[in-house]
């Protein structure tokens, strides 16, 4: 656990650095929210047409030998543009196309660390684990955000793709040593048999992909988090879409501003590691998330009233404090109500929706935002985050009784 903390704390640094880096970068070059929408939106749309058959492969293969791999191809990507860019060589489309290809990386590779956690964790301390997991998340986002915005002017976009590609040489380093060798998940005696080989590969892999839609089918609280959790994600990567926007315009803060609100978000986040657990086994997972959701919404609602950058960023310090805890809640309740040889096709299935929404929830606030007031953009983006807040209510709304660790559900 140590070493995955590492692996994604350093990771997280380059790819924040990165995601600030493009997303500024592609502003300056248009001068549009629609440009950054159009970003967000081909990031997700290759990922789409995979995520339905990838949650196989992590419930078949040794999760730590895809993360080596997805990390390995991402390097290779982002080094190629960064001396696309160092050459002066590069045109737009180059960028937008980096993107793409290492978004669809990240779209599988965090239901396969997700399902690594999962497995190599006891029941007992899935809060614990996912905590870790997102100190190292938010604490490598922290120091990105804190200093992309600073060391941007000076060594431009090459330079932060360059930092990038060494984190990812440092993570593979770093989940190398986890274990040793090659290890699966094995399907529990009680699952439903796998078909006999001489059935063909094809019939197999397609038992399988069924199986864990049925699991989310047949499961109404895996499926209302599930909602609730591919609402948070999309909400949150719609977001980028107007962070810069509202430094550029509203707060005139620039790239610095930029990193001033990218930083008070991963310092609430990182802080919330802290507390969350303990507010999670107080509250519960489902009220914990409406609360939390709620939060973020209430913030997204007064930014664009909000014409000082030191208020904004402590709007972004409370949002990124309730993403901390939302976020374990969310990720430790999957954890526990999911089987562990199911767990990534239960994760893709739900990746796959919050891709969908993310599509069309970029194209949307971009064009809102650009043709209407950067206002518009930020409400609809609060909308999701109420609608993952209702998602997480309604188990509770219905008579589900929960304290952390155990549960009784009368309407189950």
């Amino acid at each position: 656990m140590r070493l995955i903390f590492t692996a994604n704390l350093i990771s997280m640094i380059g790819s924040g650095m990165n995601s600030a880096a493009v997303i500024w970068y592609i502003l300056q070059a248009t001068h549009s929210e629609v440009s950054l929408g159009a970003l967000i939106a081909l990031q997700t749309l290759p990922s789409m047409l995979l995520l339905p058959f990838t949650g196989v492969i992590i419930d078949r293969e040794d999760r730590r030998h895809l993360m080596m791999w997805l990390d390995a191809a991402r390097a290779v990507i982002i080094f190629s543009v960064a001396l696309l860019v160092l050459t002066h060589r590069v045109h737009l489309w180059h960028v937008y196309l980096m993107n793409v290809l290492v978004a669809i990386g990240f779209w599988m590779f965090f239901p396969t660390v997700n399902a690594l956690i999962q497995e190599l964790t006891p029941d007992d301390k899935m809060l614990d684990s996912n905590s870790l997991l997102l100190a190292a998340l938010q604490g490598g986002w922290l120091m990105a955000g804190a200093i992309v915005g600073f060391v941007y002017n000076h060594i431009g976009l090459g330079g932060v793709l360059l930092i990038d590609c060494a984190s990812y040489v440092v993570s593979i380093a770093c989940v190398f040593y986890v274990r040793q060798g090659r290890v699966t998940v094995r399907r529990p005696e009680s699952a439903p048999a796998e078909l006999a080989p001489e059935s063909g590969s094809a019939a197999r892999y397609w038992r399988e992909l069924g199986e864990g839609y049925r699991y989310v089918r047949d499961n109404r609280r895996v499926l209302l988090i599930g909602i609730a959790w591919a609402l948070f994600v999309a909400a949150m990567m719609t977001q980028g879409v107007l962070s810069a926007p509202l430094s550029d315009r509203i707060l005139h803060g620039g790239a610095v501003g930029y990193g001033w609100l990218n930083g008070g978000w991963a310092v609430g986040a990182f802080i919330s590691v802290f507390y969350a657990a303990m507010f999670i086994r107080r509250n519960g997972a489902n009220r914990s998330v409406t609360l939390t959701m709620g939060v973020i919404a209430a913030c997204l609602f007064l930014l664009p009233v909000s014409h000082w950058l030191a208020v904004a960023v402590a709007i972004y310090f409370v949002m990124g404090s309730s993403r901390g805890i939302g976020g374990i809640a969310l990720s430790s309740e999957m954890m526990q109500l999911t089987p562990r040889h199911v767990m990534g096709r239960v994760q893709n299935a739900f990746s796959f929706v919050a891709s969908g929404l993310q599509i069309c929830s970029a194209l949307l606030v971009g064009e809102a935002a650009h043709r209407d007031g950067l206002m518009y953009g930020f409400w609809m983006v609060g909308a999701m985050y109420l609608g993952a807040a209702l998602a997480a209510w309604l188990p509770v709304r219905h008579g589900v009784v929960e304290v952390y660790g155990t549960r009784d559900s009368a309407a189950d």
